[in-house]
């Protein structure tokens, strides 16, 4: 059996199939995951890129790291679960390839600014360096891109 179809024929996926209520619950959890990363990056590439100065990042980035990281997870699980209900027409999606690789771009880009020195020394208070700036905002633009790309999966 390839993969494909062994994916196809994970209990899970056969079990999404056989109940819209299920299906309709999972992709649900996957929104719910998508706010959550969007909804906590988006705030604090703004607050790199120079928006909202009074509010201090020590104070939002743990916070809102965690909750993206969160949603991060939850929106993968939801994800992959989802993708396996039919696995091949997703691959075929070029709207699901780009959105995958946008996710990968923006996952590295979240390494690239978290292991900075400039974006170690900004949540302390320093002054926010040009490299933290255009890396947050590479960040925001791709971040919004995977949620287009998402939403166009539906109609390609």
């Amino acid at each position: 059996m390839d993969v494909l179809g062994w994916i196809e024929g994970w209990p899970g996926a056969v079990y999404l199939r056989a109940s819209p209520d299920a299906y309709m619950i999972v992709n649900a959890m996957h929104i719910l995951g998508i706010a959550l990363v969007v909804g906590a990056v988006l705030p604090m590439d703004l607050r790199l890129i120079g928006f909202f100065p009074g509010t201090p990042l020590r104070v939002i980035v743990p916070f809102l790291s965690r909750a993206a990281g969160t949603g991060l997870a939850l929106a993968a699980a939801a994800g992959m679960w989802l993708f396996s209900v039919d696995p091949a027409e997703y691959l075929a999606n070029p709207a699901f390839r780009l959105k995958l690789a946008l996710l990968g771009t923006a996952l590295v880009l979240i390494l690239v600014q978290h292991r900075s020195r400039g974006y170690q020394a900004a949540i302390i208070g320093l002054p926010i360096q040009r490299g933290v700036r255009v890396v947050a905002a590479l960040s925001a633009m791709v971040w919004l891109a995977v949620l287009l790309c998402g939403r166009a999966i539906g109609f390609l």
